[in-house]
């Protein structure tokens, strides 16, 4: 573990909190030693405001753009924020793109440049969208004093729920006529938003859409997350939607499912970071052995 970089890390030197994140994601350091190092047995948010949040949503409603301009809200409002955008990997090479960068402008603002952070992260082998290390990689970013973690998942379905392990809000985008809400609703991710954006507006269908999302989540439990139209690349409501957005509080309609995904993400850790899983998936591989003996392998148990 290098103590100076991570020292210089938490200082504000970029190229060390690079470094050190690379080394997060890459488990040659864990959170829990960084804590040690620092004597800080817990770097939460205390604060009833987010201090992560998950931006996801289906590939072409507009999230990229959406998120260009509420990081450009945000930071000339004084925040300091981290991007997290996570890439889809290939699963045979494992190689991803890591072209989420390209889209986003703000970094480009000298006024602001030095409010925003941005790092791609590629899937490797976690099963849902967002990898778990993420989780370690917020914390980190809290303990350097960045104030918001934003993170963009890849917008591949269901497997979308999986952000909800990590992150303190969620925030669905949606795009015009995308079908009936009640059957969106079905869909798993909807029912854990605490706000949804259906973006595009300035195209048919968006109004209705967004009128059928609050009809749907009116027949639901807890309160009726904020659904809220805009058009990123008009720029027509996304002043709106930032100022609720960074105060958005958690809607309470999916406790259960958000501590339910967390479960199952604490367990699928266990798994994915077992020095035994390539030996393992080569015995399953040839039938020398069971899913189940495979599992309490894997579990430790």
């Amino acid at each position: 573990m290098d103590v100076d970089q991570i020292r210089m890390a938490l200082g504000g030197n970029r190229r060390s909190l690079a470094r050190t994140l690379t080394n997060i994601e890459n488990g040659t350091v864990t959170i829990q030693q960084i804590r040690s190092l620092l004597g800080d047995n817990d770097s939460t948010v205390k604060s009833k405001a987010w201090g992560s949040l998950a931006i996801t949503g289906a590939p072409g409603v507009g999230k990229s753009c959406l998120i260009d301009k509420l990081l450009k809200i945000w930071a000339l409002q004084g925040n300091k924020i981290a991007l997290l955008a996570i890439d889809p990997s290939s699963p045979r090479t494992g190689g991803a793109l890591l072209g989420d960068r390209v889209r986003i402008t703000a970094i480009d603002n000298e006024a602001i440049k030095n409010q925003i952070y941005i790092r791609s992260i590629a899937t490797r082998k976690s099963s849902g969208s967002v990898p778990l290390i993420v989780a370690d990689m917020i914390d980190f970013l809290h303990m350097a004093k960045w104030d918001k973690v934003v993170i963009e998942t890849v917008g591949s379905g269901q497997s979308e729920v999986r952000c909800a392990a990590i992150a303190d809000r969620i925030v669905v985008v949606e795009g015009p006529a995308r079908g009936d809400g009640v059957q969106a609703e079905k869909a798993g991710l909807l029912e854990l938003a605490d706000a949804v954006v259906v973006n595009k507006s300035d195209l048919p269908g968006a109004s209705k859409h967004a009128e059928e999302l609050l009809e749907s989540f009116e027949l639901g439990l807890g309160d009726v997350p904020p659904v809220m139209l805009t058009s990123a690349l008009n720029e027509i409501g996304v002043d709106e939607a930032a100022k609720v957005l960074i105060q958005l509080v958690d809607s309470g309609r999916s406790v259960r499912a958000r501590w339910r995904e967390r479960l199952l993400a604490h367990n699928e850790r266990k798994i994915l970071e077992s020095p035994k899983l390539e030996e393992i998936l080569a015995s399953l591989a040839v039938g020398s052995t069971s899913i189940d003996e495979a599992v309490r392998t894997l579990s430790g148990e």
